[in-house]
């Protein structure tokens, strides 16, 4: 495919990572479930260009996908996605079957306590330890790399970098900004489910999110006055469903008493089939 080679095995993609070093070469690593967007390739491109050699890995993992979740309706394009990948800078795919990364009962589990049960973990009780635990095994059958993970997931991206340093895996975990489309919607795989009328109705994802911000500018300093404006907007559309609307501490995902500092306003809500996340980041006087 695309003239990049294509690995399936983890014993394969660990020795050629090793042999990578060996020569002195920085390894990149962008870990994904494929149905590759322009956000997952915009990874891709910075992981190029920050680095010697890219592992784009192509995995959709069962461990973070609860009861009723659309794990068997996940898009998926392989050949599409390593093609894609591939003029982006991509070096190697790795797109392993469910057996070669869990070939019996996983009995081994990973949870970043604090980070993993607010949030989205309040809906999604079991998701973010299914991706602490693949993400763990990527970056040990990987080895030393620079990670490269999307904004759009800050819940994700906070507990990967906090499960990396506490298991001191030799991995610079990086984060990168939101890609969005012209009106502002987030880029996102499960886009894909959207009718034209939730695709048109989506963007207010952002619009509730920049008001939350601009409150947050102009002085407002009350969480739930803050999430009570974003949830407000979000309502208002008759397509969309809010599941939730909060402003946190961007280091700790805790809602303060009083807004302060480093912030992340975040959304999730539903658009039929769909269910999209978004967030932004904000900053206070401490």
């Amino acid at each position: 495919m695309a003239g990049i080679p294509v690995v399936e095995r983890t014993a394969d993609l660990g020795t050629w990572a090793q042999e990578q070093r060996c020569a002195g070469r920085l390894v990149g690593l962008v870990p994904t479930m494929g149905a590759l967007h322009d956000g997952h390739l915009s990874l891709v491109s910075r992981a190029a260009a920050e680095c010697d050699v890219v592992v784009l890995t192509v995995f959709v993992n069962p461990l973070q996908f609860g009861p009723g979740e659309d794990l068997a309706a996940y898009p998926r394009a392989l050949e599409a996605d390593v093609e894609a990948a591939a003029r982006s800078g991509a070096s190697i795919a790795f797109a392993p079957p469910v057996e070669e990364m869990f070939p019996g009962e996983v009995a081994t589990n990973v949870h970043v306590a604090g980070l993993s049960e607010v949030l989205d973990g309040r809906f999604r009780p079991t998701h973010f330890d299914g991706v602490a635990t693949v993400v763990a095994k990527l970056f040990a059958i990987v080895g030393a790399a620079r990670a490269y993970f999307g904004e759009k997931d800050f819940q994700q991206l906070a507990i990967v970098r906090r499960m990396a340093g506490d298991l001191s895996f030799p991995v610079e975990v990086v984060g990168c900004p939101v890609v969005r489309a012209r009106d502002g919607l987030a880029l996102s795989s499960r886009n894909a489910y959207l009718t034209p009328e939730e695709r048109a109705a989506a963007p207010v994802l952002l619009r509730a999110l920049r008001s939350g911000a601009s409150a947050v500018a102009a002085g407002e300093r009350s969480p739930a006055a803050v999430t009570d404006l974003v949830g407000s907007i979000v309502e208002a559309e008759p397509l969309a469903a809010l599941d939730a609307a909060d402003v946190v501490d961007a280091a700790t995902l805790r809602t303060p008493a009083v807004l302060a500092g480093e912030l992340r306003i975040l959304v999730a809500a539903r658009f039929g089939r769909a269910r999209l996340i978004d967030n932004v980041g904000i900053s206070t006087p401490p």
